[in-house]
């Protein structure tokens, strides 16, 4: 039999290049595990600068919120002139708003494990609550943790326009839902429809909207020319 010298030579050409790339994605992962490290050292420096400076803001944000206290429903001009949050807020929800006096946004003592949104508000005929709260708990393993105040609805009082309560037949627009459905649909469940998960996704960018827009300059929506007019002129 006798071997064609070409085909021979072919087989070893390819079979060179393979072990070469072999070769070369082995080195390539070496070095995209270093990164790897490197990136997951610089995000635990981050974040511990990021923890720093918390700390160097609290008695600032205190000093902002002394100030905010003094001025009326402040709060409440800054989420009817937010692009989003605006729209959340029904006529009934802002009654309630009226006597918000402060939001605080506040991270775990460890940043990366989530963080928390206090609404304070002052005596009200709605519920019995000095504070609501909703945090964001980020597990190691699974999805996020979301738990949220209970609200101790007065008597006669509830979530406006009793969106609390389950509606059979044709589903109310988010629109027409109470901002205050927000403290009580939290967790994501297996057996969930679309819907109700696709109401869990918006309420999480709420969250996100509040943390990371609102809460660092809720000064920008207040000063809109819009909202100091609707404060002037109610």
């Amino acid at each position: 039999m006798v071997v064609d010298k070409g085909k021979k030579q072919k087989v070893e050409e390819e079979s060179y290049i393979d072990e070469k790339l072999i070769f070369s994605i082995e080195k390539l992962q070496e070095i995209q595990d270093d990164l790897d490290k490197i990136n997951e050292k610089a995000s635990e420096e981050v974040l511990e600068i990021e923890q720093k400076y918390n700390k160097i803001r609290k008695p600032v944000y205190d000093k902002r919120n002394d100030i905010i206290n003094s001025i009326s429903d402040f709060w409440l001009t800054a989420f009817l002139s937010h692009p989003v949050l605006g729209d959340l807020l029904t006529e009934e929800d802002q009654k309630i708003f009226k006597f918000l006096s402060s939001i605080e946004v506040e991270d775990s003592k460890d940043v990366k494990f989530g963080y928390s949104i206090t609404f304070n508000f002052k005596p009200n005929p709605f519920f019995e609550n000095s504070k609501l709260s909703k945090t964001y708990t980020f597990l190691e393993d699974g999805p996020t943790k979301i738990t949220a105040t209970p609200i101790k609805w007065k008597e006669g009082k509830g979530i406006p326009n009793g969106v609390a309560q389950e509606k059979k037949g044709n589903k109310r627009s988010h629109a027409e839902e109470s901002f205050f459905t927000w403290f009580s649909e939290v967790n994501k469940k297996d057996d969930s429809d679309d819907d109700e998960n696709e109401v869990l996704e918006i309420q999480d960018e709420v969250a996100e909207i509040i943390k990371d827009d609102l809460w660092p300059n809720p000064l920008t929506y207040f000063t809109n020319v819009s909202s100091i007019l609707h404060l002037l002129f109610p």
